[in-house]
């Protein structure tokens, strides 16, 4: 019996053998054309050996497979994984399954010989998953979603904050700065708004991006997605056939939304770099490569446990080039692009974290601030409506001359959501109806501001 094979039109390749973008069929992916599928081992880009080690470690944890099965844990289509299966039968590492055939389908298992090299194929690496992209292929596919294809418009950013007040300079100097596609540092009082608005950002750009599951330098397999923090598009979250592997994208692309990586004051310069954990024998990628064409935000900066000038330093070469270098733990180099718009946010002045030169490296110092009386009451507005309360204008009154202004407590846009949460709780707890009074507000404020007055 033959081994199932994938039997649709094979996409055009390149002098080398490679896939070309374009080859693909039309209509077939919006993703196809940059990431067509690759239909031999030659034109995946990616070393035999490396490919035939990952094959075995795969049939070492599943036993027993048929060709679509690895084809769905591989993410590579029957054409590949099938010539994939006659090269190690060949080797007679795999043998023919006579436990079980699925769906008229030959089944594999490992023979004994193949059983001693799947296992050192996993000292090797303790990678298994999806074959990994080669690093040219990441670059290349990378580059078709950069951020310096967009512009953004004053009418777009109107839209993005069209429910939410937001100073109009405010929202000015953040779609310029973002144009510029420079880093940007974001800085304020706590409570202002800072990470909330610059986390929506990214949905300015309005599209979606290709994420390799993992990328290989050289033959070694760096696992870049992250299902904390990519977002899948729906529909490549779904149990693909090998068909319909070889009519879309290569998947070992994973469609998703342009990523937002937040880190805080958790943040160490080991998550910067390449990590290898010896435990697993598998490298992460570093936090900014996950975030590639889309938004890295170090929030609470001055909070983490590492000098802030150590974190900014490790910025300027990839500020200025639009280049970072990452190391493996063998001591091999290698460069990356750095596609990702980078923003600083923090409620302690800039100044008392950075010197005036790197601060000049960043394009755009963006400040947050307080809110006067008419934005703090628009806001009471927005938070009432959507808990489905009243809106009482001598309430509001009430809390802006007798509790903000009396007691010299300045108005921040988090203060209406967190002091109605309050409120609410209270209602829920005492069973009453939700209603806005001056006492209510009066045991919000007491429970939230901290009093040090006897």
């Amino acid at each position: 019996m033959e081994l199932h094979q994938n039997g649709a039109a094979s996409a055009a390749a390149g002098p080398s053998g490679r896939v070309v973008a374009g080859a693909a069929q039309a209509g077939a992916s919006p993703f196809a054309e940059v990431a067509p599928v690759p239909r031999s081992i030659e034109q995946t880009g990616l070393p035999a050996q490396l490919l035939r080690e990952l094959l075995l470690k795969h049939m070492l944890e599943a036993t027993n497979a048929t060709v679509r099965e690895l084809g769905s844990r591989m993410a590579l289509s029957g054409a590949v994984v099938g010539e994939l299966v006659q090269l190690l039968r060949n080797e007679a590492l795999l043998e023919v399954s006579t436990a079980r055939i699925a769906d008229n389908e030959l089944a594999f298992r490992l023979s004994d010989r193949g059983r001693l090299e799947a296992r050192d194929a996993q000292m090797k690496s303790g990678y298994v998953g999806p074959a990994p992209v080669p690093l040219d292929d990441f670059v290349r596919v990378g580059s078709r979603y950069s951020l310096l294809h967009h512009k953004v418009t004053k009418q777009r950013v109107d839209a993005l904050f069209a429910d939410m007040v937001l100073d109009a300079s405010l929202k000015d100097i953040l779609g310029v700065a973002l144009n510029t596609h420079r880093a940007m540092f974001v800085y304020g009082p706590a409570g202002t708004g800072k990470t909330y608005t610059i986390s929506k950002l990214v949905e300015l750009y309005g599209d979606a991006c290709l994420i390799p599951h993992a990328i290989a330098v050289d033959t070694t397999v760096i696992r870049l997605f992250d299902p904390h923090l990519h977002r899948p598009l729906p529909e490549s979250g779904s149990e693909l056939t090998i068909l319909r592997y070889s009519e879309g994208h290569d998947r070992r692309y994973v469609a998703c939304r342009r990523p937002v990586v937040l880190v805080g004051g958790e943040m160490t310069l080991d998550q910067l770099e390449v990590s290898f954990e010896p435990e697993t024998r598998i490298y992460q990628a570093p936090l900014q490569l996950k975030a590639t064409n889309g938004l890295f935000i170090i929030d609470d900066m001055g909070r983490q446990q590492v000098a802030p000038d150590a974190i900014f330093n490790r910025w300027i070469v990839p500020m200025e080039t639009r280049k970072d270098f990452l190391v493996l733990n063998n001591g091999q180099h290698f460069e990356v692009p750095f596609e990702v718009q980078l923003i600083f946010s923090s409620n302690i002045n800039p100044l008392d974290l950075a010197d005036e030169a790197f601060l000049r490296r960043i394009g755009f110092k963006v400040r947050f601030d307080y809110v006067d009386g008419a934005a703090y009451d628009a806001i009471w507005r927005q938070e009432l409506q959507k808990a489905g309360v009243e809106y009482r204008p001598e309430a509001i009154k009430y809390l802006i001359d007798k509790l903000h202004r009396k007691r010299d407590v300045p108005m921040a846009p988090c203060h209406p959501r967190d002091l109605l949460n309050a409120v609410l709780s209270r209602i829920n707890y005492l069973d009453g109806e939700a209603e806005l009074s001056e006492s209510a507000l009066n045991w919000a404020w007491d429970s939230y501001f901290v009093r040090l007055d006897q």
